[in-house]
């Protein structure tokens, strides 16, 4: 199998504060890990281009582009200079050039997935996406890069079904409202609740009915995660019969990160792979594009897209 690993320096440059868990630190973290396991030498690395405006507008509005591009920080106060978006997420001075790596990752792996260049891939891209709302950047994130990657295969691939998997411990609330009743986008996720971003379980998403929420409580572990992936999310996955399964990968559900307070450990993050990865081959010619997203503790981080990537390159 080939397995891309798209990512770009510019990732790195993004920076929110020394305080801030959403930090450059993650990346290497990334790496490290997968130089000590070996699998770095077995992986496709992929610089990631720049979105083009086009790509982001499918999911964003005008508003939401503007935020980000005229609020950026000159470089002259690269290392000093922030714009504050809300209590969590803030740009300095690389920002825009990140959000655009970001989203360019997403979309480049879609093309070359769809195109046969690869079975699947990996995007080590941060500023992060899922909380990214069609009109404002939120909770971390700027623009959605898996939104924006699953609309790019629906309008300039012609794909009639594509399915969004969201294991992140936070509810992906930007992704679902991006495609609120879009019947040839299916999300399936599961979130601690109540937790950030406060949305998911209530009336008011479940009229959507290409959605299937799946709101745990805190410390819930791997075992009660693999029952309800088995009863509710691999079940809806059947009836879509997704041409191309998205990942919004989030590794803050494991139980050494203190973001969150769930117990999932990396066999969990393979074992859920391995879901994914079967129903990706019985429809979809095993296309898959997974997008990192949360996970905050380094080292748990590294270690679960080490499991991650494993499962994706055939290698467990």
């Amino acid at each position: 199998m080939t397995t891309a690993f798209y990512t770009h320096s510019d990732c790195k440059r993004h920076e929110m504060g020394a305080w801030h868990p959403e930090s450059p630190a993650r990346l290497e973290a990334i790496e490290d890990q997968l130089i000590a396991s070996g699998i770095d030498r077995l992986l496709d690395y992929r610089d990631a281009p720049a979105a083009d405006l086009t790509q982001i507008a499918r999911i964003h509005s005008e508003q939401a582009i503007s935020l980000v591009r005229d609020h950026v920080p000159p470089l002259a106060e690269q290392h000093s200079g922030y714009y504050p978006l809300d209590g969590d997420t803030s740009l300095n001075a690389y920002s825009w050039r990140a959000a655009l790596r970001a989203a360019g990752a997403a979309v480049a792996a879609t093309d070359a997935v769809m195109g046969g260049e690869l079975d699947n891939a990996f995007c080590s891209i941060r500023p992060p996406g899922h909380h990214a709302r069609p009109t404002e950047p939120m909770g971390f994130c700027l623009f959605n890069n898996v939104a924006i990657a699953a609309r790019h295969a629906l309008t300039v691939h012609g794909l009639q079904r594509v399915a969004i998997v969201d294991f992140d411990v936070h509810h992906g609330n930007g992704t679902e409202e991006a495609f609120a009743n879009e019947p040839r986008v299916l999300m399936v996720s599961f979130f601690q609740h109540p937790f950030y971003p406060y949305s998911g379980a209530g009336s008011a998403w479940h009229s959507c009915q290409n959605t299937v929420n799946v709101p745990v409580p805190a410390y819930t572990d791997g075992e009660a995660v693999r029952k309800l992936v088995t009863e509710k999310w691999l079940p809806a996955l059947h009836a879509h019969r997704p041409q191309m399964i998205f990942i919004s990968a989030g590794f803050d559900a494991h139980r050494e990160d203190e973001i969150g307070q769930m117990n999932l450990v990396e066999a969990d993050y393979a074992w859920i792979t391995r879901q994914v990865m079967a129903i990706a081959g019985q429809y979809a010619q095993g296309r898959i594009v997974s997008c990192l997203e949360g996970g905050y503790n380094l080292s748990a981080l590294g270690r679960s897209v080490v499991a991650h990537l494993k499962v994706l390159a055939g290698l467990e």
